[in-house]
């Protein structure tokens, strides 16, 4: 798995992950994430959301992409262009890659973006809502661990209570 957003929620992720046996790498915009990343027993590889190149050069061995692009920090021009047409790139060119599924944390614009490519694409492809507060919860890194694996799993996405997939 490649989780582009590896901070405190990506690094539980990924230690859930290398728990269960996946090899795991993990990307950071700056020094200090690449270093905590590390720390977890992640690989680190520098990557920006903003530049979707960057990412892809990361993906030949991969088979689940996660995007936990919920609480990234910029602005709104930055913050827009990442979510929406970046994101339409990255997602454009995943398809010629090895990567068998996506998962989406970000906006509604966003993942509008990714449940159009994994159409598009017949990629499964699963959306979560952000974090409200951008740290890792009891439970949270279970939860992202569950939405991983459904993804390579190619499992449709459960109804929640109002009957919606959310996805």
């Amino acid at each position: 798995a490649l989780i582009v957003g590896c901070g405190c929620r990506g690094r539980k992720l990924g230690e859930e992950l290398l728990a269960l046996g996946w090899a795991v790498r993990g990307t950071s915009r700056r020094e200090e994430g690449l270093s905590a990343i590390e720390a977890a027993g992640i690989e680190a590889a520098a990557a920006d959301p903003g530049r979707p190149g960057t990412i892809l050069e990361l993906v030949d061995d991969v088979a689940v992409l996660v995007l936990l692009l919920g609480n990234l920090a910029g602005s709104d021009e930055a913050l827009a262009a990442i979510h929406g047409p970046r994101l339409e790139r990255l997602l454009e060119h995943v398809v010629e890659t090895p990567v068998r599924g996506v998962v989406y944390e970000g906006t509604d614009r966003g993942a509008e973006v990714a449940r159009a490519a994994g159409s598009t694409w017949r990629i499964p492809v699963r959306t979560i809502a952000p974090s409200p507060s951008g740290t890792a919860h009891l439970g949270e890194s279970d939860r992202l661990a569950s939405e991983v694996a459904a993804v390579l799993a190619g499992k449709p996405k459960e109804l929640n209570s109002d009957g919606n997939s959310g996805n």
